[in-house]
């Protein structure tokens, strides 16, 4: 069938009062981008309904996208006819007949626009008996439809469709301030990312790389990460942090058990600099409580002490089995599973402090002078855009 049109509804949004419009518009401008390969489709949001004018583009690959966007509760395929009964009623026919589910039908007529002069009950009648009359004996199915034909009657024109197909839900990713992503590479950091997406966080992603430990396929796989998420709102800037010179003096100089929980530190003093330059209020972790000896409430209480940003942690009450599911839906799993080492594997102690105490961190740092490490490491990172997969150019293309 040649659908000329994609449905947006929009589900959680709808509930908002005066400032839904600045959701929509968000929602807008993510559908847009996640579609701007394709040159012909065009976009227009209404206040309760978006549609995609698809132009005689195809529209399988523009659905595709559409299942991944937050903000979306679910769309439909449609075809658009003028205000009149008969063109209304021979579109509701050929969906019928064009649909491979069509055994039976059901007929479920919205009519929004009051001018129209027969009301919805009335067109469910004269729709279906004309479908009747026309189909080679479809019966009418109204419990268990092969078929539900639903028909939106608006002010500037009628959508017939078909089929819902579900969206996941949520806020458009944007409409919610910003966030700055603690992407590591493993399976919890993308996972928190997604799920602050979808309560309409856009992300940034900060990712520290200590070369020669950790090595260029490492990096690759957190650029990789983030090109997934991107397909979930937007593009995704990767800020890759230098951390080789303050990680080896953590070695060094911390005693080994206090060790992981002083460069959990430094990591969130830097992250707090880069966001301080980018116009960030959060940070994201992908902690999840007692997952391992930094994600204890003592070692999140030490650790936390040197940042005021609020950090958010999408995954805190979950296990790991809940994480790795999201994460192989959302299509990160197999990429976090390369067995590439990223810099929180390094110089690992046999036995962290799973309950740190402030003092003793204050008495091992108050000796050693880690500030030049700090300004070194916030100088030489570098930005990375990571694009969705929809973008024409080649992903990661873009340096800032």
């Amino acid at each position: 069938m040649q659908y000329d049109h994609i449905l947006i509804r929009y589900g959680e949004m709808a509930l908002k009062g005066k400032n839904r419009k600045h959701f929509t518009r968000q929602l807008e401008h993510n559908v847009k981008d996640q579609i701007r390969s394709y040159r012909k489709a065009k976009v227009e949001r209404t206040r309760d309904r978006m549609y995609i004018h698809l132009h005689g583009e195809d529209h399988e690959p523009i659905v595709e996208a559409c299942r991944n966007i937050f903000g979306i509760h679910s769309f439909s395929l449609a075809i658009r006819t003028a205000n009149e009964e008969l063109a209304i009623k021979q579109a509701a026919l050929q969906l019928l007949l064009d649909n491979p589910a069509g055994t039976s039908f059901k007929i479920s007529c919205r009519r929004t626009n009051k001018k129209f002069p027969i009301d919805s009950q009335e067109m469910n009648q004269r729709i279906g008996a004309y479908v009747l009359q026309n189909s080679e004996g479809y019966p009418v199915d109204v419990r268990k439809p092969g078929v539900d034909i639903m028909v939106e009657i608006r002010e500037q024109a009628t959508y017939v469709t078909g089929q819902k197909i579900k969206g996941p839900g949520g806020l458009p990713a944007g409409s919610s301030g910003k966030t700055l992503l603690m992407l590591s590479g493993g399976i919890d950091s993308p996972v928190a990312g997604y799920l602050a997406m979808k309560r309409g966080v856009e992300i940034e992603a900060i990712h520290f790389h200590s070369p020669p430990y950790t090595n260029e396929r490492a990096k690759q796989k957190v650029i990789d990460l983030a090109q997934t998420l991107s397909k979930f709102g937007a593009k995704v800037k990767i800020h890759v942090v230098p951390f080789t010179d303050l990680q080896v003096k953590v070695h060094q100089e911390i005693p080994f058990g206090y060790s992981m929980t002083v460069m959990r530190r430094m990591m969130l003093k830097i992250s707090e600099r880069i966001a301080e330059q980018n116009g960030i209020l959060s940070l994201t972790s992908g902690e999840s409580l007692g997952q391992v000896a930094s994600q204890t409430m003592e070692s999140m209480h030490t650790i936390n002490e040197v940042t005021n940003y609020p950090i958010l942690r999408p995954l805190i009450t979950m296990d790991k089995s809940e994480i790795i599911d999201i994460a192989k839906q959302i299509d990160t799993y197999e990429i976090s599973t390369r067995p590439y080492d990223d810099c929180c594997t390094v110089f690992v102690p046999d036995s962290p402090k799973t309950k740190p105490r402030r003092e003793k961190v204050h008495l091992y740092e108050g000796t050693i002078d880690f500030s030049s490490e700090i300004e070194r490491a916030v100088k030489g990172t570098e930005t990375i855009t990571a694009v969705p997969e929809l973008e024409e150019k080649a992903p990661f293309a873009d340096l800032l």
